[in-house]
């Protein structure tokens, strides 16, 4: 079982409309609503894979508990599509812990004459005290099941900011392999903690080490605390810097699409070459694939299987000269 903790989950709303034109009312062609936050969409991926997989996290509100509807595996409300919802290879249990507080939207507006993606991301409920306590809980409840655990997104208010480094060396003391994706201070102090991998993008791993050049900011941000760091380039693929070595996969040609959800579905890559022990090359041909398959996907959090299909084995590959 692979776990993934979204401390700030969402109900993500895509909205396609022909072509999105500033201070205009549009008129949406397609819309649909999903269980988000990057952990959730992380899970989705695993699960299309075939992994079984647990969320944790916080739900509530009216939001939240359309989001546990949908979650639980009822249809995704959608219009303007004859497409079914995609069938889970693999079951996603819910173990998201209640809050007093709604649960976030977030908006994606797609403009489908140019597939540009338009997002708006409301912050999140305010978690209690006694709320984050019933989160720790049944997060040590989990790991003992669990082949590994990936942390994602951002704090909800309320959570304070080393909360990413609790949950870090809580899972390093389980013996529970862990990834790590946010950004900023909960990075910052999240990578102190030792996690076993972290996957920024660029403008996060800038922020972190203070260098734009990808190979010398991937190994500082090694030096800073973790064992590996997969660092996403964007349309140039993914940079990885290890114990193992290091390597750059590339996407046969760059694509336009919904870039959204597009970092989740290279997690979902990472951990399940993980927990299948697959070598460092494949992981990097499967996130990078499963990333753009997902560009190419017209809805948020989903992926193009023909597409993966098709891009995975031509993700090009290049290993580079350990440090000196």
């Amino acid at each position: 079982m692979i776990l993934t903790v979204t401390l700030n989950t969402a109900l993500d709303l895509t909205y396609g409309v022909p072509e999105l034109v500033p201070h205009a009312s549009h008129r949406v062609s397609d819309m649909s609503e999903r269980p988000g936050g990057k952990g959730l969409n992380v899970a989705r991926v695993l699960s299309a894979l075939g992994h079984e997989t647990v969320v944790t996290g916080f739900a509530g509100g009216s939001t939240g508990a359309v989001l546990r509807e949908l979650l639980a595996g009822l249809s995704p409300r959608e219009t303007g599509t004859d497409s079914p919802a995609p069938i889970a290879a693999a079951p996603i249990t819910d173990a998201l812990v209640a809050v007093a507080g709604n649960t976030r939207r977030t908006i994606a507006v797609v403009d489908r004459a140019t597939g540009d993606t338009t997002q708006l991301n409301e912050p999140g409920p305010l978690v209690s005290a006694d709320e984050w306590t019933a989160l720790l809980g049944r997060y040590e409840e989990l790991l003992t099941g669990a082949d590994a655990v990936a942390l994602c997104g951002s704090l909800p208010p309320g959570i304070h900011v080393g909360a990413y480094a609790e949950l870090v060396r809580s899972a390093r003391a389980a013996g529970v392999p862990v990834l790590l994706d946010t950004s900023g201070e909960p990075l910052r102090r999240g990578i102190a903690a030792r996690p076993d991998l972290i996957k920024p993008n660029a403008d996060e791993l800038a922020q972190l080490t203070g260098s734009r050049e990808p190979m010398r900011a991937t190994r500082d941000a090694r030096r800073r605390g973790a064992h590996g760091v997969i660092a996403s380039l964007g349309p140039d693929g993914m940079l990885a810097v290890t114990p193992d070595g290091s390597w750059q996969a590339s996407p046969p040609a760059k694509v336009l699409g919904n870039p959204t959800g597009a970092g989740d579905s290279a997690v979902a890559g990472l951990l399940s070459g993980l927990v299948e022990g697959l070598s460092w090359p494949d992981r990097l041909r499967r996130a990078v694939a499963l990333s753009t398959a997902t560009v190419l996907s017209p809805t948020a959090g989903d992926f193009d299987r023909a597409a993966y299909e098709e891009l995975l084995p031509r993700v090009g590959i290049e290993e580079h000269a350990p440090a000196a």
